[in-house]
């Protein structure tokens, strides 16, 4: 049966910018992360990377995963930040075995509150309260 994607969750478009966060971006630490995918045939894929940008580079140009490759171009909808290798691991292993409905509501929560964030940052100039 052919995947619909009647989720229609609100894609991260992109990497830079409010998704990732600029504070995020420029915070040089060392991360691994758990992330999903959202393929042309509106399947998701899920992976974890130490290097968010490059996989998706990867995946898009086909040299990433042997599921993607068939199913270009794949867009970034989801993703968590852990300092070990062993944490973004496990998370993948617990987010594969999640309903397509549950993985949606994910997505959804995220993008939620990456939108809230954002509009408060206009609201406020840009600046936090404590």
């Amino acid at each position: 049966m052919k995947d619909t994607g009647r989720c229609a969750p609100r894609y991260i478009d992109r990497i830079h910018g409010f998704a990732l966060g600029d504070d995020f971006l420029q915070d040089k630490r060392e991360f691994n992360y758990v992330y999903i995918l959202k393929c042309s045939d509106a399947s998701f894929y899920t992976g974890w990377t130490n290097n968010l940008e490059k996989r998706l580079a990867a995946h898009n140009s086909g040299k990433g995963a042997k599921y993607t490759r068939t199913r270009l171009p794949v867009e970034l909808v989801y993703y968590e930040a852990f300092e070990s290798k062993s944490e973004a691991m496990s998370r993948e292993w617990h987010i594969k075995r999640l309903t397509r409905q549950e993985k949606c509501e994910l997505i959804q929560k995220q993008t939620g509150e990456a939108e809230e964030a954002h509009a408060y940052s206009r609201q406020t100039g840009g600046t936090e309260e404590a």
